[in-house]
């Protein structure tokens, strides 16, 4: 790996610090309505359609923002979601980059503090849950412990915080 920053790319969305102010504006624009026409947000921000559209991409891109629907998973069939905390002995990359594939778990997180790792899992009922953590979760090389919290409803999910 090179000890120089890649060279900034002509028409990139960020700059040496991070995002500029216009793609802070648009990702924020996005998170508030992420239908939003490219027209619309272009207005809002001072630039071409085109140059939005260009813009939305390089970020989707670069991995600085997903473009998704988020549901509320009771109300698409899965009626079991849970947090899993999981302490490792060893080296925890390779467990979670395990957790990372499985389709069942939407988000990962590596923590400090008396669990190694959070894993957000969303299944279609407790047998799904089950088996998932007693043949894939707990059998992975590494995992010591797993302390399962269930999710009994779901009381707020926004993305909405803007950016910095």
């Amino acid at each position: 790996m090179s000890p120089f920053p890649p060279p900034r790319r002509r028409g990139t969305a960020t700059d040496e610090n991070g995002l500029d102010g216009i793609s802070k504006a648009i990702i924020e624009t996005l998170q508030k309505d992420g239908r939003q026409p490219y027209a619309s947000i272009a207005k809002q921000v001072g630039l071409s359609e085109t140059a939005v559209r260009q813009r939305v991409q390089r970020l989707l891109e670069d991995d600085v923002m997903q473009v998704v629907a988020v549901t509320d998973p009771l109300q698409v069939g899965f009626h079991r979601q849970a947090m899993i905390a999981i302490t490792v002995e060893g080296d925890l990359r390779p467990v979670g980059d395990a957790l990372t594939e499985m389709p069942e778990v939407s988000y990962v997180v590596t923590t400090a503090g008396s669990v190694d790792l959070l894993a957000e899992v969303v299944c279609e009922d407790d047998d799904e849950l089950l088996d998932l953590l007693t043949t894939r979760i707990r059998t992975l090389p590494g995992v010591r412990t797993t302390e399962t919290f269930v999710y009994l409803k779901l009381n707020k999910q926004h993305y909405d915080w803007g950016t910095r």
